[in-house]
């Protein structure tokens, strides 16, 4: 697949693996890692959480006390024995209710005593001095176990069941927190000590730029300037320099987040060459030239939405969804606040929030190594969906398009709706590493309790080094108490990764489909095989927390999640890569095409928490898209999209991919130029 040419992207910095020893030069900053020590709200965050944990941990003791108690009591019969036991007693039940008599008590007597078997009355007490009623009722003196109380200790075994796990959940997320913001932490004390040193170093060349102006206004040679041990102190200085830096493949965004040790991928060291140093010159000479306006090369991008989430407890689902049982619902429309703000063109940029891992693969010798790293970038676009059960993204008009670069991820990517009905997303994504694109057919179907989302299309990598093209499938995913109670999501199916022009390795992946309270919930499971179908990798782990290859104990973390940001419940659950994918610059308003979803209201003023601006605004738009669509079918038109053309491969499948026009239109004439029949909104 041709690239197109200048590429508004340029390589990330030089990086290095961290050192083992710290040099002496290292003291001066004992007193910034002193008051960083003192001023990290993070440390006092990982505190609290920590104290909190210690707290649910006390819970789950009292919580396992009881269920110890309960299970001495009524031995802990799971429910369906306690059915059956209840439905014993109930007809054992009736046989007594039948054998019941009722005797006259003297001659005198205008009445019958009689006692019900009913635990709504309490036991009758008998005087000694009626022995023929004693008799008569002996067997009823202590009634059999009730058909109620068999339910009530079942569901109070099941209530403290439930408890517990839930706390049980609410400590393993504590501690996986603590976790990685001690990782954090601790990369921020490397930097601090990278900062120190580099300032050392800046220190030792002005000094040695000095002594050279001066030997050169004494007329001293600059051969002889330069003595054997200033080289060598200026050698070291810089390779330590370097040495202090490492990048983690956990990393969420632009920041450096905790991994493993021990993983394949967990030191990636990239030091400049000539070849990147070229090309970052090239871009440089671009932008000052103004070829591409800004480009988003900015240093900072925002860490927490503008409004957080509202309220969805007071919308009736049921009267929305139950005439669309088993249907299609990407035809029925939704009401704005069980939105997230942002779209599937955008959810499809997520997918690359760990592209550090096909950076890492294309830097992987060995087939079946990179065909792991491979799969752990397949798993991973799926991590971002665990805390996002409760919303769903907006679905994107025809000829609608987002496009996002990011200088610190080392790529540039684009996608575009290109079909309506049905409903077809495509997106193209380069960097000096490899290519991404994939074209993906959403299908929802509703069935009562739960939601499927089917995904039809592949998924393709290409690593131009060692000219592989990776190409998989998507797993269906399912949110669950779609009407009542915790909603939860799950992904399941298996997943097939081939290398096209190779057919030296497969990997296969399995989704595993569990329920709520099972242990395997979010499982994956896979192996990576040669062509004669040997296993030479297992791979297991789950998509929400990690990926591992080999056999435990001993086997290595591939990859692993970053941590998600501050108060992520009260913020749709986005991670950090979320939050920055539609925020809107300035210096970017004149570079985007107008059909770039940042531009979009309706999604723009959910963002900004305006719930009556939203509704209203997707009203319209809707309103409008059905006028748009109906003028097109009165006028013979059928919209083409701009950025992608349809192809059909060997096996006749339809594909979409790039035209390899959208970075051309961007730099010359602009996007700010071209026409457009209809506004999308």
């Amino acid at each position: 697949m041709a690239k197109p040419s200048n590429l508004p992207w340029q390589p990330v910095g030089p990086s290095s693996s961290s050192s083992s020893s710290l040099p002496a030069s290292y003291s001066n900053g004992q007193s910034k890692v002193a008051a960083w020590l003192q001023e990290s709200e993070e440390m006092d965050k990982c505190a609290e959480e920590l104290a909190r944990c210690q707290s649910s941990l006390m819970e789950l003791s009292k919580l396992l006390q009881s269920l110890e108690i309960l299970q001495r009591t009524q031995s802990a019969p799971n429910f369906t024995d306690m059915q059956t036991n209840c439905v014993e007693l109930s007809k054992k039940e009736k046989r007594l209710n039948r054998r019941w008599r009722t005797k006259s008590v003297g001659k005198d007597s205008k009445f019958q005593l009689q006692v019900p078997l009913s635990s709504a009355i309490p036991p009758v007490r008998l005087h000694s001095s009626n022995p023929n009623l004693c008799a008569e009722l002996v067997d009823f003196q202590v009634p059999p176990p009730r058909h109620a109380d068999c339910v009530e200790g079942a569901g109070d075994y099941i209530k403290l069941q439930e408890d517990f796990c839930t706390i049980a959940q609410k400590v393993h997320c504590l501690l996986r927190s603590a976790f990685n913001t001690v990782g954090i932490e601790k990369e921020k004390i490397k930097q601090i000590l990278s900062d120190q040193e580099q300032s050392s170093q800046a220190a030792q060349i002005n000094t040695l730029r000095k002594s050279l102006s001066q030997g050169e206004q004494m007329g001293i040679p600059l051969t002889q300037q330069a003595s054997n041990e200033s080289r060598l102190s200026m050698s070291e200085s810089v390779s330590e320099f370097f040495d202090a830096q490492e990048v983690l493949l956990s990393a969420s965004s632009s920041e450096n987040e905790a991994s493993d040790d021990e993983s394949y991928v967990s030191d990636v060291s990239d030091n400049i060459s000539e070849d990147n140093a070229s090309v970052t010159d090239n871009v440089s000479r671009q932008m000052a030239n103004g070829d591409f306006v800004a480009s988003a090369f900015r240093n900072g991008r925002r860490i927490c939405l503008p409004a957080p989430s509202p309220d969805t407890s007071n919308i009736n689902l049921w009267n929305i969804l139950r005439n669309n049982i088993g249907k299609d619902l990407s035809k029925v429309s939704m009401p704005v606040e069980l939105n997230e703000p942002l779209n599937t063109l955008q959810h499809m940029c997520e997918e690359l929030e760990y592209s550090e891992l096909l950076d890492k693969a294309a830097e992987t010798e060995d087939p079946f190594e990179r065909m792991v790293i491979v799969a752990a970038f397949a798993i991973s676009g799926y991590s971002s969906t665990y805390y996002r059960a409760g919303s769903k993204p907006f679905n994107p008009l025809l000829g609608e398009s987002y496009e996002c670069i990011r200088e610190d991820k080392g790529f540039c990517f684009f996608s575009e709706q290109v079909s309506h009905h049905p409903p077809i997303s495509a997106c193209h994504c380069e960097s000096k590493n490899f290519t991404f694109w994939q074209d993906v057919r959403w299908k929802n179907k509703f069935w009562g309790k739960s939601m499927e989302i089917l995904p039809i299309g592949t998924v393709n990598v290409m690593l131009p080094r060692f000219g592989d093209h990776y190409e998989w499938n998507k797993v269906t995913t399912c949110v669950h108490n779609i009407l009542s109670g915790r909603r939860w999501i799950e992904h399941y199916g298996e997943i097939t990764i081939r290398n096209t022009k190779s057919s030296a390795c497969l990997c296969k992946l399995t989704f595993v489909k569990g329920n709520y309270w099972s242990s395997n919930v979010n499982e994956v499971q896979g192996f990576v095989m040669d062509q004669e179908g040997k296993v030479v990798h297992r791979l297991f782990g789950k998509w929400h927390e990690g990926l591992y290859c080999g056999v435990p104990p001993s086997a290595k973390c591939v990859w692993r999640p970053g941590s998600m940001p501050t108060d992520y419940e009260l913020y749709y659950g986005f991670t950090r890569f979320a939050i920055e994918l539609n925020e809107l610059c300035p210096e970017l308003k004149d570079a985007l095409p107008p059909t770039d979803a940042r531009f979009r209201p309706d999604q723009r003023h959910l963002e900004e928490g305006n719930l009556e601006m939203a509704s209203s605004e997707k009203q319209r738009i809707e309103d409008l898209q059905r006028v748009r669509r109906k003028w097109n079918e009165d006028n013979n038109i059928r919209p083409q999209p701009r950025f992608f053309r349809k192809v059909v491969d060997a096996n006749q499948r339809e594909r979409w991919v790039s035209n390899n026009t959208y970075w051309d239109l961007r730099k010359n004439p602009g996007f700010i130029n071209m026409e457009y029949t209809l506004a999308l909104w």
